[in-house]
């Protein structure tokens, strides 16, 4: 599991770790699944970054806070923290992928784009 120190921000508290993918041209992007509801991630991560952050998507719900320089020289995604709503009308929330996980699914997704290349 990755630590705040190598994502360059705080990870929510009791958000659990569910996976990494490489996002190409050396970085990797880090996937937290959270029980807490999709405005109180918003407004902790408005508090711990110190900035508002953009909703990027009403349906389902995405905010984006921007963390570090974006190069597209060097970079495939802008560092940042994205936060979506997984559960409406539609879903029950993003299902755990560790079998017999708790919570079975999570209502909101962390993804977090290091400010540098974690390793």
């Amino acid at each position: 599991m990755p630590t705040e120190a190598q994502l360059g921000v705080p990870i929510y508290p009791g958000a659990q770790f569910i996976a990494s993918y490489d996002a190409g041209r050396g970085q990797r992007y880090y996937i937290f699944g959270s029980t807490a509801s999709f405005v109180d991630l918003v407004a902790y991560y408005r508090t711990t970054l110190k900035q508002k952050g953009d909703l990027v998507y009403e349906a389902p719900a995405t905010h984006e806070f921007d963390v570090g320089k974006y190069n597209e020289d060097t970079m495939a995604f802008p560092p940042g923290v994205t936060i979506k709503d997984y559960q409406s009308d539609v879903s029950q929330g993003y299902p755990n992928p560790k079998a017999g996980g708790q919570p079975p699914r999570f209502p909101t997704l962390i993804q977090i784009v290091p400010v540098a290349a974690a390793r």
